[in-house]
């Protein structure tokens, strides 16, 4: 697709990108349907995209998780670069399959499938799926809690940039090699033929709206709204005071291992703004773990977790209603990463687990961002568990669950935290105990918020989720989480949030407790896992709080008397009515021996 020189109406350019997103929007929901497993049909882990022929996304599905959708440009640049070495070039009738960490993927179980576009006889862009699938044929069971990974050959198949159909001729040898490396491999090899469904219609509509509008007026079109998208970014960007602004997190790591290098692990954050221009740079990030997979692609999941943030915060949806969602809105930015970290390994550094550490990227982001736009973002966020579990089932063939335990955010101005729900790039849905039970031998026991763990706040942090899983038959688990050491940062006297936790309880009532990451271990019937979710952070000082706000969360028992008295100085009598005499003594008292940061002020 050349780049256009004729100029186009912005009312035209606004019905193209409906139509755009209205393709994309099909795809997802076709894909949803035809899906053989929980983690796309319900819990949505899939994303969708139109690219053009430069590798520029036009358009994504926005009811997708970010961590698929954003990272489909990379995937299609590095499948097109793949292809080049090979001396190879795609055809009408091609579907190519994609899941190269180290060539725009964002890990191995996220398989990207990508039917090129063809008009008049010319390649025009690209319809894309990615999806997570339930197992990529790892060393153990499932395709998450895979945290043992020695290096990438460990982490299962490598697919790069493999033509599964070649000019319309299904290539049975690729297919015939899935079934035969993959555990459950009728539920991912349909999930597969399910993306690649999608991707035909993807590109069959963008066809027939080339049809309508005609090349040229199309691609103008798109010119138009990518530079649209960019100026609102760099809009916002020179709303930012220029200047330099730093934060530091930390993720567990490996917290009961000897070596210090693989626990207590530092990622380093410093926003630069120079006018419209804004640099991201990771420099003093932890070197990458060589034997761990916990490392993070540079292009796929380190790019999409800082461009979440960036485009969240930003250019708030609140603010500025639904944006073109496209490769403009990341021009002005600037990302470096020294090679060898966790935010830029060298192959074949393993990356399978990269979910978590994404997560305590984009929450530095955050942090740092808090310090130049503190109204625009939340407190810390409570990290999220991905649990894998797994067995053998009926004529000796193995089952695979997996699901993403929700986290929970940070309070944030006006606003308190939101419970028990995927935080940032993750963004996918919890799953329904209904499906769970009908279609393994799991049971939900309990599932429920945390009681009395709020991070006090002006605004409280969010809860997170307790839940029970009973295994009913003999099997195994292997999770990978964070935030069991460090708890979720407050902001402007807000308190901080309180990690999670997970117990293996036996049937005699022992229990075990483990640490974040658990790579695969035995579980008997009857034995039960117990996840607690990590708490948001709190914004704000609490003395600030409505009193009436802590008495309506003392009624729905968030928390208890106990604690609204000595978080938030609020006294509520036994009958459960709000003390306003006892309570502004209480809070006076409080203040003389109390300096709180001062209210952000812009």
């Amino acid at each position: 697709m050349t780049a256009p020189e004729r100029s186009i109406d912005p009312i035209t350019a606004s019905v193209i990108l409906g139509a755009l997103e209205n393709i994309a929007i099909e795809m997802g929901y076709k894909l949803m349907r035809m899906s053989y497993s929980s983690i796309i049909r319900e819990s949505e882990d899939f994303g969708t995209a139109l690219v053009n022929a430069r590798g520029e996304q036009l358009c994504e599905s926005k009811q997708s998780t970010p961590l698929q959708s954003g990272p489909i440009p990379g995937y299609v640049r590095g499948m097109l670069r793949a292809l080049d070495e090979r001396g190879e070039e795609v055809a009408p009738g091609d579907v190519i399959m994609h899941n190269d960490p180290y060539g725009g993927a964002s890990h191995g179980p996220d398989v990207g499938f990508c039917v090129p576009v063809f008009h008049a006889g010319s390649c025009v862009g690209y319809a894309v799926t990615t999806a997570h699938h339930l197992d990529i044929g790892c060393q153990t069971p499932g395709s998450t809690g895979i945290v043992e990974a020695f290096d990438a050959y460990a982490e299962g198949l490598q697919f790069k940039a493999i033509k599964v159909y070649e000019r319309g001729e299904r290539n049975a040898a690729v297919w015939q090699l899935l079934r035969d490396n993959i555990r459950i491999s009728d539920l991912v090899v349909g999930d597969m033929e399910a993306q690649i469904a999608a991707c035909r219609i993807g590109a069959e509509r963008y066809v027939e709206l080339i049809d309508r509008y005609g090349l040229p007026t199309l691609e103008a079109a798109c010119t138009s709204l990518f530079d649209y998208s960019e100026r609102l970014m760099r809009q916002a960007i020179e709303n930012i005071p220029d200047g330099s602004y730093a934060a530091t997190g930390y993720m567990d790591g490996y917290i009961d291992d000897p070596s210090p290098s693989r626990r207590n692990l530092r990622i380093c954050v410093r926003l630069s703004v120079e006018g419209s221009r804004l640099t991201v740079d990771l420099t003093g990030t932890a070197a990458q773990v060589s034997d761990r997979p916990i490392n993070m692609p540079l292009v796929g999941t380190v790019d999409v977790a800082i461009w979440l943030v960036l485009r969240s915060v930003l250019l708030d949806t609140e603010v500025y209603g639904d944006l073109p969602q496209n490769a403009g809105l990341y021009r002005p930015i600037e990302i470096v990463a020294p090679r060898g970290t966790l935010a830029n390994p060298i192959f074949p550094a393993p990356t399978i687990a990269r979910f978590v550490t994404g997560n305590v990227l984009s929450d530095t982001v955050m942090k740092a961002l808090a310090q130049a736009v503190p109204r625009q973002v939340s407190a810390g966020i409570g990290n999220l568990k991905a649990i894998a579990s797994s067995g053998m089932g009926d004529e000796n063939r193995p089952w695979v669950h997996l699901e993403i335990f929700e986290g929970s955010y940070g309070g944030r101005y006006g606003h308190d935290g939101m419970d028990s729900v995927d935080t940032l790039y993750a963004n996918t849905r919890n799953n329904p105990i209904e499906d769970v039970e009908s279609h393994v031998p799991l049971r939900v026991e309990r599932y429920e918020l945390r009681e009395d763990a709020c991070a006090p706040g002006r605004w409280r942090g969010g809860m997170g989720s307790v839940k029970e899983l009973r295994y009913l038959t003999d099997g195994g688990t292997s999770v990978e989480a964070d935030g069991f050491v460090y708890g979720a940062w407050g902001y402007a006297g807000g308190g901080s949030g309180i990690p999670g936790t997970l117990t293996l309880t036996a049937p005699d009532g022992t229990q075990t407790a483990l640490p974040s990451k658990v790579p695969y271990r035995a579980v008997r019937a009857g034995e039960r896992l117990i996840t607690i979710g990590a708490t948001g952070g709190g914004y704000g000082d609490p003395l600030l709080r409505d009193p009436q706000q802590v008495l309506d969360d003392v009624l729905d028992e968030y928390y208890s008397r106990e604690t609204a008295e000595r978080d938030y100085g609020v006294v509520i009598t036994p009958d459960r009515r709000l003390d306003m005499e006892a309570t502004e003594r209480t809070r006076r008292e409080r203040r003389k021996s109390q300096t709180s940061p001062p209210e952000p002020s812009r």
